[in-house]
């Protein structure tokens, strides 16, 4: 089956931002980077078609007849612009940090609705509600369009600087909106946060997102007093903030998740709600991180920490600095990393959860251990990671078992890391039997990493065994078919 060109965006994007294909980059190996998007489903003609370049000239460089390290620029060049390398694999190739092309693009499709930072909170009702529209509409709109890293940043300086507004527009016509309103809103989606936690991001996302356009829509243009009109756009804010994570869950390389983040962060502004817009800049800081886009991410988590100083509490700081930690360990800045993580621990003693927003309080040792053990693995300290990463499982696994399931494949890649084979498979194979009403590619990206490692061990009992007993997993399956839907 011919993978998409969203498929090939979101492939590019993650193998190319694996450490050994950033270290292939470094020495200009262009045919380790074939091979390896090849045996992830791009292949050497589709190579052909983006790059310009002729399957004759790829064959040579993948079978060493050609080396890159004596290739012109140009074709350096055509080669990252073609396949749409991300910008950490650009720089440790040696090209231009930005593609001679206007934009990567490799399915033609327009840009992605909502990414500009609205004006007003008119602007960012009427962005939001054809969102909603556009997501409903088309049931391929969630892998349509691409990421525009340039957005992260203006929203972010939008954000910071933004005055905020009055919402005196909605006392005109209209339905009345009371507290009541807003708090049975509220509650109803907080219901969908519970089932994201549990099943993932594709479960009910087109559940919310149909209920945010008809009940979300109706109270945004209903009409209310100040201190209301606050309360409901905070609101909306977070329920957009929660389809934004269900977007991205659902489809990493998401352009309707970037949107739905900037709208969110607009939405929290017009409720004045400085903590909650902080927090979907964390939010933003995430998703670059998991998209390769190491530096921006770095930036999103130091402006969210920026914005909310002097109001954040230290349980929130604490966060900031383990996403600015999480884009700093793949850039492979240690130092940098240590610096973040002790502030993060710093700032974690000294907080009080009767003081946290209700949002943020899952923020517990375990999470900040599972922040660790993600940082740890990603510098190569295979020893501390599993340190970490063990001390974060097992939660309650009825009520955040996707959290659970990233941290138990970190602590099996950090024990396939330190040498030890048959700890590892134990904990993949119960991370397996435990997540397999996870609807989640995120989880299921997660897999493939360590699919890939798993291969290079050598071929033992233990490999076979849990080769033998993986199969039976329905995520396992799909993590063994990269040119097909998570879901």
């Amino acid at each position: 089956m011919a993978v998409s060109a969203a498929d090939v965006r979101l492939i590019v994007e993650r193998v190319c931002t694996r450490p050994d294909v950033l270290n292939a980059c470094r020495n200009r190996d262009i045919g380790f980077v074939i091979d390896e998007l090849g045996a992830n489903g791009v292949t050497q003609g589709r190579i052909a078609a983006l790059t310009g370049l002729t399957q004759g000239r790829l064959s040579e460089y993948k079978n060493g007849k050609r080396t890159g390290a004596r290739a012109r620029a140009s074709t350096l060049e055509a080669f990252a612009d073609g396949v749409g390398l991300p910008q950490v694999a650009r720089q440790a190739l040696g090209v231009s940090d930005h593609p001679s092309r206007t934009d990567f693009d490799p399915g033609g499709t327009s840009l992605p609705v909502g990414t500009a930072y609205p004006d007003t909170p008119v602007d960012a009702v009427k962005n939001v509600s054809e969102l909603w529209r556009r997501d409903l509409g088309d049931p391929t709109s969630l892998n349509q369009g691409r990421i525009v890293p340039a957005a992260w940043n203006d929203a972010s300086l939008r954000w910071l600087v933004d005055p905020g507004s009055r919402l005196d527009h909605h006392r005109g016509n209209g339905t009345r909106i009371g507290t009541a309103d807003v708090d049975r809103f509220r509650v109803t989606v907080d219901m969908f946060a519970r089932l994201d936690d549990r099943f993932g991001g594709g479960h009910a996302r087109q559940v919310l997102v149909q209920y945010l356009s008809t009940d979300g829509e109706r109270l945004l243009r209903g009409q209310y007093s100040e201190e209301v009109g606050r309360k409901l756009f905070s609101s909306v804010s977070e329920a957009t903030l929660l389809a934004a994570w269900m977007s991205y869950d659902s489809a990493p390389a998401s352009a309707f998740a970037q949107s739905y983040f900037v709208q969110a962060l607009a939405l929290a502004r017009a409720g004045n709600d400085r903590l909650l817009g902080a927090s979907i800049l964390d939010a933003m800081s995430h998703q670059a991180t998991y998209l390769g886009r190491f530096s921006e991410a770095a930036t999103l988590a130091r402006a969210a920490r920026t914005g909310a100083t002097g109001v954040a509490t230290a349980t929130l700081t604490s966060h900031f600095h383990t996403m600015e930690a999480r884009a700093l360990a793949r850039l492979g800045d240690a130092r940098g990393c240590d610096r973040s993580l002790a502030e993060a621990v710093r700032e974690f003693e000294r907080r009080n959860p009767d003081d946290d927003p209700h949002w943020i309080r899952y923020f517990d040792e375990a999470e900040l251990s599972a922040e660790f053990g993600h940082c740890l693995r990603d510098l190569g300290r295979a020893t501390d990671a599993t340190r970490h990463a063990s001390r974060c499982l097992p939660s309650d696994a009825t009520t955040f078992m996707r959290s659970d399931f990233f941290a138990a494949i970190v602590l099996a890649d950090a024990h396939l890391t330190a040498g030890d084979l048959e700890q590892a498979c134990d904990v993949a194979l119960n991370a397996l039997a435990a997540g397999e009403q996870l609807r989640s590619a995120r989880c299921v990206n997660y897999l493939r990493e360590f699919r890939k490692h798993l291969t290079r061990a050598a071929s033992t009992n233990t490999v076979v065994e849990f080769s033998e007993q993986a199969r039976l997993s329905r995520l396992w399956r799909i993590a063994s078919r990269p040119d097909r839907s998570p879901d």
